[in-house]
């Protein structure tokens, strides 16, 4: 598929707490020359492959695979999403001058459901435990939706086995976040309760979700995108329905008007941060929050892009790869696990 003209609506770099009013200005660093030579022990130990392999941690195995050499980068899938729904291009592109490792969440592919509760707080432990099991002492942390707020946790509980800290599709939670259309939260109710009670989901259903993840814009310049979509379970082929339900309970949580999110935590340890998000993300995960996490981390680096919707990690993948580059590239890791007074 041809993708229309890309138009970055923003590349902001925060050194300190800034209104959306700026949404309209644009600031960059042009790339340094990528340094390869790894020199401390969180890459010496590493075994590259790209073949799936599976490691216990705790109370489950967890599928996994790693391809490339250098700094080690850690990708945390979506919801329903397992180790293989990463575009190609961009795993090719990641691991050319990255160790890039994706993984299954608990219940998710070839990971086991466990017996531990199906919390975020566990999530992100299966995961520090992951990063324990493969010798890799801290990584770069690329989290995208679901997978954002495990990343989110996980630089809270282990804030030394994180360098930077990538959130694509996300939140932090909180008073001030926008929270999901009545809607739409109805309709991932409605779909989470036919999974379990495993009757099929309607094409009308589906179609909802899909236009809901890819956005207006994104359908207006591709119209093709909502032709030839079947009804039934295709798209929660890789979740199990126990995990599913886990994933819809944690979400539940996270909608809690009670919750005091992570934004404070977050902005405590300032790590080096890159927020992104698509303008037309409304539903899922809707694109005012991720300006609410670059106002609050200090020196977080805000990119939006136009015509672009949940599914930003497929419709662009390109695109954040480059600017993901220059991110890793231009900023210093940070390990310190003392969060700043």
């Amino acid at each position: 598929m041809v993708i229309a003209i890309l138009l970055l609506a923003v590349i902001i770099i925060l050194p300190t707490i800034m209104t959306t009013t700026i949404a309209n200005r644009v600031y960059g660093q042009q790339p340094d020359q990528l340094d390869l030579n790894i020199t401390d022990s969180s890459a010496a130990n590493i075994q590259n492959t790209s073949e799936e392999k599976i490691v216990q941690v705790g109370d489950i195995d967890i599928a996994y695979k790693m391809s490339g050499r250098g700094e080690p980068i850690l990708l945390i899938s979506g919801g329903s999403a397992d180790k293989n729904a990463w575009d190609p291009s961009f795993i090719s592109d990641l691991s050319s001058n990255h160790t890039v490792i994706v993984f299954d969440n608990r219940g998710v592919g070839n990971t086991t459901i466990g017996s531990k509760p199906y919390t975020l707080e566990q999530l992100a432990n299966d995961t520090a435990g992951l990063l324990d099991a493969l010798k890799i002492q801290n990584a770069n942390v690329l989290g995208y939706s679901l997978g954002s707020s495990i990343a989110e946790q996980l630089t809270i509980t282990n804030p030394e086995k994180v360098s930077r800290l990538v959130l694509v599709a996300s939140s932090c939670g909180g008073a001030d976040r926008m929270p999901k259309p009545p809607e739409f939260l109805a309709l991932q109710k409605q779909v989470v309760d036919k999974i379990l009670n495993n009757v099929s989901i309607s094409r009308e259903e589906n179609i909802a979700f899909v236009n809901a993840s890819l956005g207006a814009g994104w359908i207006r310049l591709h119209p093709e995108s909502i032709e030839n979509i079947p009804e039934g379970q295709g798209f929660f082929s890789s979740i199990s329905p126990e995990a599913q339900e886990g994933q819809a309970n944690v979400g539940l949580r996270w909608e809690a008007t009670n919750w005091n999110g992570v934004c404070e935590e977050l902005a405590k340890l300032a790590k080096p941060t890159l927020v992104i998000t698509g303008t037309d993300d409304n539903s899922y995960e809707p694109h005012e929050n991720s300006l609410v996490i670059a106002e609050k981390v200090p020196g977080a680096w805000l990119v939006q892009i136009k015509n672009a919707g949940h599914a930003i990690m497929d419709q662009y993948p390109d695109e954040i790869s480059k600017i993901l580059q220059t991110f890793l590239s231009t900023t210093t890791s940070n390990t310190t696990a003392t969060a700043q007074p």
